[in-house]
């Protein structure tokens, strides 16, 4: 009895062992695949707000003082990457703030904000969004994006009617959390910008 169970565990130890290996090798050959992939995906967001930039320069920033200082002022986002624009001339064009919104109504929403020296708002390109099809999913459509691009606002407000000015944001029919998501997390880029990468100039 005691000799069968040691020759299972030995063989399920062995099988843990070169499955372990397996997993290893595979993650090795895939590792860099995927982060370029990933890398790739970035870079695109990054011109989609920000079209004029040539080069875009990855800032060091403390992100639990960045993600702190988005909490305090209500915004339940992170902020997860910041990014100085410039052009072929190595002027500053302005920012590339990626923020994790997590009040969608599916999950987090991840996406990247332009804003330019002047605070103009360029708008926001999604790298990640879970959201309902035909609802929240909506948020990658031009007639909802378009609203928040070229908007010079301290922040945004999500309402049901017709905008009656540049802050508002008419939310998606049907879904408004994710409207509001989209939002804030533009709202936390604005307020992150304006607090701690001097505001407008």
């Amino acid at each position: 009895m005691n000799k069968q169970i040691v020759h299972d565990a030995l063989i399920l130890t062995a099988f843990t062992l070169v499955l372990g290996l397996i997993l290893g090798v595979v993650y090795g050959i895939t590792k860099e695949p995927i982060d370029n992939a990933n890398a790739e995906a970035a870079r695109q967001a990054y011109q989609a707000v920000f079209a004029d930039a040539d080069n875009f320069n990855q800032q060091d920033y403390d992100v639990d003082a960045a993600n702190k200082m988005v909490a305090d002022a209500g915004y339940n986002d992170t902020i997860d990457d910041v990014e100085q624009a410039v052009d072929k001339d190595g002027n500053v064009l302005g920012y590339v703030i990626t923020v994790t919104a997590k009040d969608g109504s599916q999950g987090s929403i991840t996406f990247s904000v332009g804003i330019c020296n002047d605070g103009t708002v360029n708008g926001y390109s999604i790298t990640d969004i879970g959201e309902t099809p035909g609802l929240g999913m909506k948020a990658e459509d031009e007639e909802f994006y378009s609203q928040f691009q070229n908007k010079k606002v301290s922040a945004f407000t999500v309402v049901k009617q017709t905008p009656a000015s540049d802050d508002q944001i008419e939310a998606i029919t049907g879904s408004t959390i994710t409207s509001k998501a989209m939002a804030n997390g533009c709202n936390a880029a604005i307020y992150y910008f304006q607090n701690a990468l001097g505001g407008a100039q």
